[in-house]
């Protein structure tokens, strides 16, 4: 009897092994969460997701993603959130007010997600095609009360332990208004400053400040190339290099612009090459087995409808109903362990809370 008994635990040890292997829904082996890469297609709703995937001659990286859920935008005082609101309640859970970045109406601060990753020991990281000041960025990193303050802005970035940021606005940080010149602030707190796509990629520094314009950088179809997808692997192989984990977040910002300039060629063009930055983060999971990868928007931009279009062309027209923001709810991505978490209807302050439950902070 003693020796069934033991063939019975082992067979069952066996059995719980081989079932912790199995691959998730996502293709990727079930294991803790090490790594979040969040990556916020800024304005891009439903519309411009399928417009771009009726352009593609393959499909899009975001078909890989095994569960979808929907999140409400809604700001604090507003119905129709703009991007700080919208990346305040992404990066901290919190509601505020439109134009506020980190805090709440009266100044008190709102912890983001990438700051209480810094206080476990991980690696952080922020990517993004605009300034690496503007609104969406900014709101994993600042607490001001106008979202314009950039040189306050870039202020707070020095209050930080984040490994890497890449994105434009150098004229944030030199040529300012109090004289302060950052770069210099930013080597000295052991930063290495680089300020072309070359030499970021060619870094092999463990904390790199990359600046890729003065300002915000051009439309993917006036001449800013791969510089997205480029930037964010770079970012995802030096962070992955602590044993720890790390938390990253990669903006698309510049669908936004095109929305609000209702137009259609750009708006795809941005979405695609979004796309193919999801695609690096998808890689990275695949292989990695214990990243999760959640791609969202902070709003809808443009109130974009499809009105026709041809799947055999890969054509489609589209119809703006605004210049401005919409308060349609917007699509939300998962991949990874955890995804599973994602799917259903949700605020989107409850990103930020499924992401530090999944981090087990």
């Amino acid at each position: 009897m003693k020796n069934k008994g033991v063939v019975s635990v082992l067979a069952f040890a066996v059995l719980s092994l081989i079932s912790c292997q199995q691959p998730s829904d996502s293709g990727v082996k079930v294991r803790e969460v090490r790594n979040i890469i969040l990556l916020i297609g800024d304005g891009m709703g439903l519309p411009a997701v399928y417009a771009a995937m009726t352009v593609s001659p393959t499909p899009l990286n975001l078909e890989r993603c095994s569960y979808v859920g929907l999140a409400k935008t809604f700001s604090l005082t507003s119905y129709i959130t703009d991007s700080a609101a919208g990346g305040t309640a992404l990066s901290s859970g919190k509601k505020t007010k439109n134009g506020i970045l980190g805090q709440d109406t009266l100044g008190n601060k709102f912890k983001s997600i990438l700051e209480i990753a810094e206080e476990h020991g991980f690696a952080t990281g922020l990517v993004a095609t605009s300034t690496i000041t503007h609104a969406t960025p900014a709101s994993f990193i600042s607490h001001q009360a106008k979202r314009g303050s950039y040189e306050d802005i870039a202020l707070d970035f020095l209050k930080t332990d984040i490994d890497i940021f890449i994105g434009g606005g150098t004229s944030d940080f030199i040529g300012r208004s109090d004289g302060q010149n950052l770069l210099d602030s930013l080597k000295i707190r052991g930063y290495e400053v680089d300020t072309t796509l070359e030499s970021i990629l060619a870094s092999d520094a463990s904390k790199l400040a990359g600046f890729t314009a003065p300002d915000a950088n051009p439309f993917k179809s006036q001449g800013r190339g791969n510089m997205l997808p480029l930037s964010a692997q770079k970012a995802i192989d030096v962070l992955s290099k602590n044993p720890k984990g790390f938390f990253l977040m990669i903006e698309g910002s510049q669908i936004d612009w095109a929305a609000h300039a209702n137009d259609q060629p750009n708006l795809i063009e941005e979405t695609l090459d979004f796309d193919k930055t999801i695609g690096a983060a998808l890689d990275f999971a695949q292989i990695d087995g214990h990243t999760l990868v959640v791609v969202t928007a902070d709003h809808e931009t443009g109130g974009v409808t499809i009105t026709g279009g041809d799947l055999s062309k890969h054509q489609t027209v589209l119809r703006f109903s605004t210049n401005g923001h919409t308060a349609v709810m917007v699509p939300v991505y998962a991949f990874g362990p955890g995804a599973e978490k994602f799917s259903g209807i949700y605020d989107n302050t409850a990103i930020f809370e499924k992401m530090v439950e999944l981090f087990g902070f």
